[in-house]
């Protein structure tokens, strides 16, 4: 594997457990907490973050010519 794809599949690993962690965090709160809109909100507009930049490429859209 070269070093730049086995950089990927580390990056990817990271998100993907920072993931699971927020969806961890997101339960604790829905389960335990009243008023809970606000935090869990700001943990999806988060995770939605990740997905989008990380496994989505969203970032590298407007940089690329051609297509996909």
């Amino acid at each position: 594997m070269t070093d730049e794809k086995a950089r990927r599949v580390r990056i990817g690993v990271i998100v993907f457990v920072v993931l699971a962690v927020l969806t961890g965090v997101e339960y604790w709160i829905a389960v335990s907490m009243t008023g809970n809109l606000l935090p869990l909100s700001v943990i999806a507009v988060a995770k939605v973050g990740l997905i989008a930049y990380f496994f989505m490429h969203i970032a590298q859209i407007r940089y690329r010519e051609g297509g996909h």
